[in-house]
């Protein structure tokens, strides 16, 4: 495991009787892809701003490198951001967007033509050079936003939601762009997104945050199948979630009684008490679906309301006769052997390893 490159120690956050960030403890690992995400106004972009010096935190420290940067200048660390709206002066040619930062530094003139044309090289965009901004596309102006970063050759780059203004199609592109770039300097990346599959896409670990505070970190991979709670299982979608009683323990599963019928899950650790409440989830692609009433424990009938279709993979949406709506998410060649229809009858299916117990909160 890396050593941590920066620290949030016990860091709030507050304008004036507001609280943006409530108390972050957590570590940036050096040569990481972190990302933040989470609902408007849940803190994440907050707390970018307090890592780059543009707020600083009304408690706690944010040390980098062991150094605690809470007073440190914008201008005097070396956590440059990539901003949403890219930040890039019109007046200028692409080339000469890039050298800003380092002709502030005082570079020389030839070494900064240098290094700028060397970045837009990497990016891809060299024959731009000596083109205006305005006459650039979306993909080519992101392109320049990261050149004029990482032309600075930081520990550390800084991305709020950059990718939030370009086509279906660019995104994917620049997805991989970054990844690779990541990859190939082993530059430490904090990206701010809204976007769950920009975030688990890219990123070795992800933060969600709410209400100002830190929901859960992991990898996307545990937040997506083992969700901490159910604001993290809300949040990240596609997933079942339904609630009742328990009514029968053993040494590792527990009977839950919901009013969408009777299911049998892993306890993975979670406290549960005979008689007392608790919810679970089911990921939409560990449903599966059949016609006719499936053996074993975890079963319910449902009626199909509406599809969801993404390239080749589905979403459908069901309903149960208590109101309780599923999702199962599935290949559109696998659904099609069902020839279904809406308002179709049929019967969802999923293992009890499937089945994930959260904790309260």
């Amino acid at each position: 495991m890396s050593a941590p490159l920066v620290i949030f120690d016990k860091v709030q956050k507050t304008f004036g009787d507001f609280v943006a960030v409530k108390e972050l403890d957590f570590e940036i690992r050096e040569g990481e892809f972190l990302a933040i995400m989470g609902p408007s106004g849940c803190g994440k972009t907050t707390t970018l701003r307090m890592l780059a010096g543009l707020e600083a935190p009304s408690v706690g420290e944010i040390r980098l490198n062991g150094e605690i940067m809470n007073d440190v200048a914008p201008h005097e660390r070396d956590t440059p951001l990539v901003w949403q709206s890219l930040a890039l002066f019109p007046f200028l040619t692409a080339r000469e967007n890039v050298e800003f930062g380092l002709k502030m530094r005082g570079v020389d003139k030839a070494e900064r033509k240098e290094r700028a044309l060397k970045w837009l090289g990497k990016m891809g965009i060299l024959e731009f050079a000596d083109r205006d901004i305005s006459t650039l596309s979306g993909g080519q102006k992101q392109r320049v936003a990261l050149a004029r970063s990482l032309v600075m050759e930081p520990q550390i780059l800084l991305l709020d939601e950059p990718l939030s203004a370009l086509d279906a199609h660019l995104v994917i592109r620049m997805q991989a762009v970054l990844t690779d770039l990541q990859r190939e300097l082993g530059i430490t990346f904090v990206y701010v997104t809204h976007s769950q599959s920009e975030a688990f896409a890219m990123a070795d670990r992800v933060v969600i945050m709410g209400n100002g505070e830190i929901a859960q970190i992991g990898s996307p991979k545990d937040i997506y199948r083992a969700p901490a709670n159910q604001f993290v299982a809300e949040f990240v979608g596609r997933n079942n979630i339904l609630s009742g009683t328990v009514t029968k323990l053993t040494d590792d599963t527990a009977r839950i009684t919901t009013p969408s019928g009777e299911f049998t899950v892993p306890t993975n650790d979670v406290l549960l008490i005979e008689g007392h409440t608790a919810s679970f989830v089911i990921s939409a692609d560990l449903v599966h679906i059949s016609i006719d009433k499936p053996v074993g424990d975890n079963a319910a009938k449902c009626k199909l309301i509406s599809e969801e279709f993404v390239g080749s993979m589905v979403t459908l949406f069901l309903e149960d006769a208590q109101g309780h709506e599923f999702k199962v998410q599935m290949q559109e060649r696998e659904l099609s052997k069902f020839d279904l229809n809406s308002g179709d009858e049929i019967w969802l299916s999923w293992d009890t390893s499937s089945a994930h117990v959260l904790n309260e909160g």
